[in-house]
């Protein structure tokens, strides 16, 4: 049955749990992935120097549906995932369909990463590429098996690397520019000297928002995987409070170094232009370098994925939207059916985009690519119905997002504007159109189960 009033804790809640740190970690972690150390390669080449407008102004979308979520959970701590404040605030239709798409959506990225990985470690490992992701999927299945704690272990030290990584990038950057060391650099020819700041226009900009924004998406498991924390308020407080900044500068800056060391006109798409810097400020071993770093991002991308979705399922189990065998948790207190279960669809997805890379695996990308933009969407309104309910409460201080209801109806026209982007751009419309088939797909499995089997 539906919980919309109790506070829920998975059963016998272990003494053993995600700390701070690990939470830290896992946000930071599931916002920075392989999409910022080569993905990005394509958003600079389609739009040039403006496309750090871009990175600015999608940041801030994110920071604050972040912020929205944290104010949520704090207020109403122990819900679950974010799908129980779509449940408070529009029902039981809404929290059915937002959480099977997220699932969805993550499950893809599960199957697709496996891939991505077993790619990399092929030039290491001369074995079968499906033999390698079947591996790495195993190996992360039995982690997530394990307790939890083990899980934040590896993935606070997964995404350590990550952080080093552009901490460090970002500090030698800075120095090549300043020209504390090396031949030193022209930035205002680097920058603006190819066609200046708009090289293909302020449409390009516009075009690449979907692209941008899939490179941060991530950061909202924190507020999962903190209430399986000691204090889930407080964590979940302390990270939306702080992430958001944290993704802009590290994203910002980074990009906005690349600019300026290299020619945004010799960024290949599919390369790492952090190699590309690399390369041009002298460092040895850039690209074996960032190749480990990649393959980190992968692993940690993946660890995530069945984390997240198994929390999902279990969630959804819980509520009558997902068969209740999903929702047993085992000894080490983990949701054990939902992680096994997971676990083969990934690797269904993994062997899809062997067998079947143009057909079905792409079709699977193109349903998946764009519901997150639903989820953002319904989180804000969310945020914008349980604050007016609660105006009277207690827990009304709580909210403290300034500008109250304007800002959350510019976050919400800012995810509509990168929707139709999507629509906008030809290599992106068959996603949006698939996206919205997808959505439709889960409403109407509701309506039907709905009139098949109706609550009392």
């Amino acid at each position: 049955m539906s919980d919309t009033t109790g506070t829920y804790q998975p059963p016998s809640r272990p003494a053993s749990t995600l700390k701070q740190r690990h939470i830290i970690m896992i946000a930071l972690g599931g916002a920075i992935g392989a999409g910022l150390f080569v993905g990005s390669s394509a958003a600079i080449a389609a739009a040039g120097p403006a496309v750090l407008l871009a990175f600015v102004a999608v940041g801030l979308v994110v920071m604050l549906v972040m912020r929205m979520l944290g104010e949520m959970v704090t207020a109403i701590p122990g819900k679950g995932s974010f799908v129980a404040y779509v449940r408070l605030a529009h029902g039981d239709g809404a929290a059915f369909t937002t959480g099977w798409l997220y699932w969805f959506f993550w499950l893809v990225a599960l199957g697709s990463e496996a891939i991505a990985g077993a790619i990399l470690l092929h030039d290491w490992i001369n074995l079968p590429v499906w033999l390698l992701a079947m591996a790495l999927i195993v190996a992360l299945n039995l982690i997530n098996l394990a307790a939890v704690h083990i899980f934040g272990e590896c993935e606070f030290w997964l995404s350590l690397v990550k952080v080093i990584s552009i901490v460090l990038f970002i500090m030698a950057g800075t120095l090549y520019v300043t020209h504390v060391f090396g031949p030193g650099v022209q930035i205002p020819r680097n920058v603006l000297g190819h066609g200046g700041l708009f090289p293909h226009g302020a449409a390009a900009v516009i075009s690449i928002i979907p692209t941008v924004l899939f490179t941060m998406i991530g950061s909202e498991i924190a507020t999962v995987a903190a209430g399986e924390s000691a204090e889930p308020a407080r964590n979940v407080a302390h990270v939306t409070r702080s992430l958001g900044t944290r993704i802009v500068l590290f994203y910002s800056l980074s990009i906005a170094l690349i600019l300026m060391i290299v020619p945004w006109s010799d960024i290949v798409p599919g390369h790492s232009p952090f190699v590309a810097a690399m390369q041009a400020m002298g460092i040895p071993g850039a690209g074996a370098c960032m190749q480990v770093v990649v393959l980190t991002a992968v692993l940690s991308c993946m660890n995530s994925s069945l984390y997240i979705t198994s929390r999902i399922l279990a969630e959804l189990a819980r509520h009558g939207d997902a068969p209740a065998v999903l929702h047993h948790y085992g000894r080490q207190h983990t949701p054990v059916n939902a992680i096994m279960a997971n676990s083969l669809a990934g690797a269904v997805v993994a062997f899809a985009s062997i067998l079947a890379p143009g057909t079905v695996f792409a079709f699977l990308l193109s349903c998946s690519g764009g519901v997150i933009l639903l989820v953002y969407s319904l989180i804000v309104t969310s945020y914008m119905v349980l604050r007016r309910r609660m105006a009277d409460t207690e827990q009304a201080a709580c909210f403290r997002l300034p500008f109250f209801p304007a800002v959350n109806l510019l976050t919400l026209g800012g995810v509509m504007v990168i929707f139709v982007a999507m629509l906008l751009n030809a290599s992106q419309r068959m996603t949006a159109m698939a996206s919205l088939g997808t959505t439709l797909f889960f409403i109407v499995i509701h309506a039907v189960r709905g009139r098949m089997h109706p609550k009392a």
